[in-house]
């Protein structure tokens, strides 16, 4: 098989190609590693630590369908409760769990992979928590010991949808040098991206989000023409990436976004209340693009992968595509023990769905997250 060029933003598919011919090789997901920051909390020991009593923010916290999330909290104040931590102080706590995070999955991603650091030859990390210069992949690279030649890319500030942009970058790379490792890590220090006051557009970010991280590696099957033999065998029971599918909802540019706070002193998140009824009138069109690319249906996908953006977004998106409960147990799953994971959230649903042993040869799959822009990214894979 070999994957037709595609023009820029298009999906990129699989086509037939002459009979025994690989002439581009495609992308294999062959492991994935998580990792979240050390202390967990239910959403009633966040508000009691807060020493949140406002019954409207307290009941936006209770009904998020979350019961646990991972959260560095600030060191507490005089009275108590966890202080005001300024923007620098959340721009260190942003490396700091960053890179410890990161570490931790990719190494966990190398162990179910079967390879060794010094096999990777492409970084790509993605984050929206935090800003470095060098980017957070060159502190990574040196924190781990990586060997100094591994290229590397950094992904900043597309927010919840950039690990399927990542992705999308990532395959290219794998699948323009077969049979090379490819890692692509989405860390996400959400506890370093919050704002604490009384008002109800903090309350609906800050009982959402929570810390982690999480990273795949890539290898391309090798091309049948002969250049030398390959780094690594990718295992032929790993998914495929066959190709992906966008859509901005340039309308709803502003429905998620970072504002400086003045009062404050540091940035501050914003979430439209409409954002999953945008999100949700857009499923449609993007993941319909992208399987009838493959000449599939909706019914002809048995696994779906979407990231888990909160309660009524998951539910938009399901309703919307006709999809069961059964359908995002894996989302649900993770919104409820994890909350928002932002980039890294479907990859946490991807590694229950291999903990299941659900897939089988042949199956198809959608991963689709959602984001600032407003974006849908989506991708499909086969087992």
């Amino acid at each position: 098989m070999t994957r037709a060029a595609s023009p820029p933003g298009a999906a990129s598919l699989e086509q037939p190609a002459p009979a025994g011919k690989n002439t581009t090789g495609t992308a294999r997901i062959a492991g994935v590693g998580t990792a979240t920051s050390e202390q967990s909390y239910s959403q009633a020991e966040v508000l009691d630590l807060f020493a949140i009593t406002d019954p409207k923010v307290r009941s936006v916290f209770l009904n998020s369908a979350i019961e646990r999330r991972f959260l560095a909290v600030p060191p507490r104040g005089a009275d108590g409760t966890p202080r005001a931590e300024a923007q620098g102080e959340l721009l260190a706590k942003h490396k700091r769990l960053a890179l410890d995070m990161g570490a931790r999955a990719v190494r966990a991603c190398l162990a179910d992979s079967g390879l060794d650091l010094a096999d990777i030859d492409y970084l790509c990390c993605v984050t929206t928590t935090g800003f470095l210069t060098p980017g957070l992949s060159a502190h990574l690279m040196r924190a781990m010991g990586m060997r100094s030649g591994t290229s590397r890319v950094d992904v900043v500030g597309m927010g919840c949808n950039a690990g399927l942009n990542a992705l999308n970058a990532t395959a290219g790379w794998a699948v323009a040098n077969p049979g090379k490792v490819a890692v692509m890590l989405c860390t996400e220090a959400c506890s370093a991206a919050y704002v604490i006051d009384s008002t109800l557009r903090t309350a609906v970010v800050n009982s959402l989000f929570g810390d982690g991280a999480a990273a795949v590696a890539l290898v391309a099957d090798p091309p049948d023409a002969a250049h030398g033999p390959p780094v690594v065998a990718p295992d032929p029971g790993s998914p495929r990436i066959l190709g992906f599918a966008s859509h901005l909802i340039s309308e709803a540019i502003d429905a998620m976004r970072y504002d400086w706070d003045d009062g404050q002193g540091k940035f501050s998140f914003y979430l439209d209340p409409n954002v999953p009824y945008v999100v949700g009138a857009n499923a449609e069109q993007v993941v319909d693009r992208l399987l009838g690319a493959a000449g599939l249906r909706r019914s002809d996908v048995r696994h779906w992968l979407v990231h888990s953006g909160g309660k009524k977004v998951i539910d938009a998106v399901r309703i919307n595509l006709g999809l069961t409960r059964h359908d995002v147990r894996h989302t649900t799953g993770v919104l409820r023990d994890y909350g928002n994971l932002s980039s890294s959230s479907f990859l946490f649903s991807y590694e229950r769905l291999l903990t299941e042993r659900a897939a089988r040869p042949g199956d198809h799959g959608v991963l689709m997250t959602m984001g600032p822009g407003s974006t849908i990214e989506t991708a499909l894979v086969q087992w």
